[in-house]
């Protein structure tokens, strides 16, 4: 049931909303095949992105394409888009199957078609067996199953989801979302997914966009969002950073709150710096960097720790088998290539 993934292009994208911008001039090329994620933080424009794709909105300026193909201002009906939403939007009166059939019943498939398909997809999904059931007997992931086959039922050109997990608990959400990505992976679509959870964009997705303020901040892999952030919004927005102010002294020395630290990988124009919470290493030698433990939070593997510097709160994450107390004096070892410029 593989299937040739088909491009996206948007082309200086603008939608304003009583004379505010929710898009600003966005431009994107999303490859045949893979899935990408919009994340950011709540009203920066990526709902609305992805409502430009799907058809139901019209932006004030610029150029959808799917495929070859201009869609700007193609009704939403006909642009052979499948969506997932959030809250499902299942036919409460229809059974499994007569929600996955809809849309095929509505585009006059034959009966024999018809139900091959909806068969092949409720395979796919893991609902074989629930064709008679109503869907409102089912659990919350059940019918996000549900809503995804119906999605794929009309064979679209690509695949839409609009924080389709938010509503579910922690632990399917998780199982759903692996799920998910191999099925995209299987059929070959096209994949554009609106999240604002980062572990789901990062953990699903070929490529991230960060939006900010209806603009893009950072495109790039999960890997390179977080390793090597492009603005300091990426650095703070994609997983946890401490950031620092900081000036230098010269010779690769730069001073921080009282403390001169030696940076070698930093220019001397840098006035900010970042470190992620798992690359310091918290030791007895408090002769150079050092504060005070605030706070001791066991997460399982690790434990995060909050050590006070000054007038600055820093986080550490280290493995569980160090004994940390709060009040005890800690140094702080940061190898210099984990230094990050902001």
């Amino acid at each position: 049931m593989s299937q040739t993934g088909i491009g996206i292009s948007l082309e200086k994208i603008s939608r304003r909303f009583a004379g505010k911008a929710a898009v600003e001039n966005l431009s994107l090329e999303i490859k045949p095949g893979e899935l990408l994620a919009f994340l950011g933080p709540s009203g920066c424009g990526k709902t609305t992105t992805l409502r430009c794709i799907a058809g139901f909105e019209i932006p004030d300026a610029g150029t959808v394409r799917i495929g070859e193909t201009d869609v700007t201002k193609v009704p939403a009906e006909t642009r052979k888009v499948g969506m997932v939403f959030q809250n499902y939007a299942l036919f409460p009166n229809l059974s499994v199957a007569g929600n996955v059939a809809f849309g095929l019943r509505v585009a006059k498939w034959s009966k024999e078609k018809l139900e091959t398909r909806v068969e092949e997809l409720l395979k796919i999904v893991g609902l074989t067996g629930y064709e008679k059931r109503g869907v409102q007997s089912l659990s919350g992931g059940q019918r996000q199953r549900v809503a995804l086959a119906r999605a794929l039922a009309p064979e679209p050109r690509v695949l839409l989801l609009d924080e389709p997990l938010s509503a579910l608990d922690a632990k399917i959400r998780v199982e759903l979302r692996t799920e998910l990505r191999r099925l995209q992976l299987e059929l070959g679509i096209t994949t554009v997914l609106v999240t604002h959870d980062q572990e789901e964009a990062m953990s699903m997705s070929d490529r991230v966009v960060v939006m900010n303020n209806g603009r893009i901040e950072q495109v790039g892999t999960p890997r390179d969002l977080y390793s090597t952030p492009a603005t300091a919004f990426v650095a703070a927005f994609v997983g946890e950073m401490n950031t620092l102010e900081i000036a230098s002294l010269g010779d690769e020395q730069f001073k921080y709150q009282n403390t001169s630290l030696k940076l070698p990988n930093i220019a001397p124009s840098c006035t900010r710096v970042g470190v992620r919470p798992e690359n310091i290493r918290l030791t007895t030698d408090t002769t150079a960097l050092n504060g005070t433990i605030e706070l001791v939070t066991y997460l399982g593997a690790t434990q995060q720790i909050l050590v006070q510097i000054g007038s600055q709160m820093w986080i550490a994450r280290v493995p569980n088998n160090q004994l940390l107390t709060r009040g005890q004096r800690v140094g702080l070892e940061i190898a210099p290539e984990a230094w990050l410029a902001l």
